[in-house]
């Protein structure tokens, strides 16, 4: 099995900087005739897909795309070596921090939200990870 990640965006070049200068990721490939662009160096691909605010999220769906802080339950959760520096290379390339890093018993762990309304963490591990949980 292969695991995509697919990003909806109102603002694909802003994407693009946010996820190489915030996040640490590289440009793989342009798609579909530039409105997809292929992210990588995390452990599996992510493609920032632009579509405009107000268009349906769905061909059943009567939700449209709004790109305000939203809640939804699946995010982006990002192994990093150190919290304190990814969250500043995120806040200054247009995250918002929700709220104070914590530490727990298998690391640490910071929420975000992209300039784009997802939201998205970064957790550092610290021993066995969530083996330390057992």
């Amino acid at each position: 099995m292969e695991l995509l990640i697919n990003i909806d965006v109102d603002d694909l070049e802003a994407a693009v900087a946010f996820y190489r200068q915030g996040v640490g990721l590289r440009v793989g490939r342009r798609l579909f005739a530039g409105t997809v662009v292929e992210m990588l160096g995390a452990s599996a691909p992510i493609y920032l897909l632009e579509r405009r605010p107000g268009t349906p999220a769905g061909a059943r769906s009567t939700q449209r795309r709004d790109y305000g802080r939203h809640w939804t339950p699946v995010h982006l959760d990002i192994v990093v070596e150190d919290v304190a520096a990814a969250v500043r290379n995120a806040v200054a390339a247009g995250a918002t921090l929700e709220g104070e890093p914590r530490s727990f018993r298998w690391g640490r762990l910071a929420t975000l939200s992209d300039p784009f309304g997802h939201g998205l963490c970064f957790v550092q591990w610290r021993g066995k990870g969530y083996d330390e949980a057992l």
